[in-house]
């Protein structure tokens, strides 16, 4: 019985789609389908910084939160997730990762996507090209530490996104040949602005609605996101958009931690 269910899993996952988790309710958004990628034939993702972005159907939307995790506010937009059946890319930095190690380990659980996003959060492109690159492997692995109890030869899940999206041709191509996909966005939230919970659900709704889907960045250290997040995936199911969850190419098997 255990082989007949494990056929039929990989089955699905062959075909892109994410079955769906008895515990969720029959009105939730849920998860449309997965999205395989790898720096081989995605080395850079994102319209707003690079020529070329997922290939996403209309309608079609890949929910990613940036510089987590954070009490008080990540907890809140996973909780918003877990309810709607949602998965999505969670961005980390380095040492908010170190002082909060159980939010992203419950964000691994429950199955979302754990990204880099340096270990400081410094811009990259104002410094040295080894300072550069330093930061960015010590981001990985604070990451891995905390989610597999130990730094590992190549990182676990090989995401990255640039703080300020300040990125260098230089850094480009090294983290290309190192295999990491270096996501931008399609369009954003600008919740690091100072507003209201209901001000950024109705700008990033128009902004939404005017490029008909895509890669969505928000920050899941910002109380007013963590505050619209649950109306706003309500407000996706109302206007008939799909959630798709990006997952490395390849699957990563973690570490035995002894």
């Amino acid at each position: 019985m255990v082989r007949i269910v494990s056929v039929l899993t990989l089955g699905v996952l062959a075909l892109g789609l994410v079955p769906a988790a008895a515990s969720c309710p029959e009105d939730a958004l849920g998860t449309a389908r997965e999205l395989r990628i790898d720096a081989l034939s995605m080395p850079q993702v994102g319209r707003k910084h690079f020529p070329g972005t997922l290939p996403l159907a209309p309608k079609e939307v890949v929910l990613t939160f940036d510089d987590g995790p954070w009490p008080g506010t990540t907890d809140r937009v996973l909780d918003a997730l877990k309810r709607e059946c949602v998965r999505a890319s969670f961005f980390l930095v380095g040492r908010n990762v170190a002082a909060h190690p159980a939010l992203a380990r419950r964000a691994l659980a429950e199955g979302h996507t754990i990204g880099n996003h340096t270990y400081s959060h410094p811009l990259l492109n104002q410094m040295p090209l080894e300072k550069a690159e330093a930061e960015i492997a010590r981001g990985f692995a604070a990451i891995d530490t905390a989610l597999y109890g130990q730094p590992l030869a190549a990182p676990a899940t090989p995401f990255f996104r640039f703080p300020g999206f300040a990125s260098s041709p230089a850094l480009l191509d090294r983290l290309q040949q190192k295999g990491v996909v270096v996501f931008g966005a399609d369009l954003w939230a600008s919740d690091w602005n100072p507003m209201t919970a209901v001000q950024t659900l109705g700008l990033v709704l128009g902004r939404l609605d005017a490029a008909g889907g895509g890669i969505v960045l928000f920050h899941d250290t910002q109380p007013h996101t963590a505050g619209m997040i649950p109306e706003f995936l309500r407000e996706l199911k109302r206007r008939g958009y799909r959630v798709v969850h990006v997952v490395p190419t390849k699957r990563f098997a973690a570490p035995t931690v002894r």
